[in-house]
């Protein structure tokens, strides 16, 4: 599984299609497993284990530039590792900053210091949030999170899922997209799995459920979207059930 991220870079975000008017923000928290210049570029950790799930959620980046163009709608991807920082934490959650996941130590992060936690949240967590909120701003947005997961962690017993739809309070869109996946008879749909709903200061937390907007967030397991192939051939199963879902609650 090749590195999504060659250029590895100190911009936080990245924006596709700004311009576009569907009703959509397509959302990419885990898109980039680049680890920039002022971190050495590893955080002291194998190529293997920055090509896993631990680094980014594989496939989510493809999944959510072919859904921005098939919804006409923008998509708002970082460009930094989820374990550099995790914006799709709140910066009071003890995982924001990761030591250990899924098995492996992260050097980078063992010793780390408040000053430097501090410096990652300015210049990548902050950013990203500031970017995300402007879009997210215009009138009449629906918030839709595009995410991955591994298909079996360490020690843990195997997902059967092949898509999980997650939500916190209000579940009104993501009720109705499960509705409509689950008519799609070839596949095993988790409502709420393999995950349950949202963290207090996440990003649906914060740019979506505090403003009352329509949001859903999509789990695909990494292993069915490891290909520009497989990433385009699911956004299209997702995006009429988006659009059609998105139809029946407004």
């Amino acid at each position: 599984m090749a590195a999504i991220d060659s250029q590895i870079t100190e911009i936080a975000f990245e924006i596709d299609g700004a311009e576009r008017s569907g009703p959509w923000l397509i959302t990419c928290d885990h898109a980039s497993n680049a680890v920039p210049p002022s971190l050495d570029g590893t955080l002291g950790l194998s190529e293997a284990d920055m090509e896993r799930h631990i680094a980014y959620d594989v496939g989510a980046r493809g999944v959510s530039l072919a859904l921005g163009r098939l919804l006409n709608s923008p998509v708002i991807m970082s460009r930094f590792s989820r374990l550099v920082i995790d914006p799709n934490r709140g910066v009071d959650d003890p995982t924001l900053v990761m030591r250990l996941y899924d098995g492996s130590i992260v050097p980078g992060n063992r010793y780390l210091t408040q000053q430097e936690k501090d410096r990652r949240v300015r210049t990548y967590y902050k950013p990203y949030h500031d970017a995300l909120a402007r879009l997210a701003g215009q009138p009449g947005r629906a918030i839709c999170a595009v995410h991955s997961f591994t298909p079996q962690l360490r020690g843990r017993q195997a997902r059967p899922w092949h898509i999980g739809v997650l939500f916190a309070s209000d579940s009104r869109l993501s009720d109705a997209v499960v509705t409509r996946l689950n008519k799609q008879s070839d596949l095993c749909v988790g409502s709420n799995q393999p995950y349950k709903g949202h963290l207090p200061g996440d990003s649906m937390d914060r740019h979506a459920i505090a403003f009352g907007r329509h949001n859903t967030l999509i789990e695909l397991r990494n292993d069915l979207i490891e290909t520009p192939d497989a990433q385009a051939n699911w956004a299209k199963r997702l995006a009429p059930d988006l659009s059609a879902a998105l139809i029946a609650v407004t």
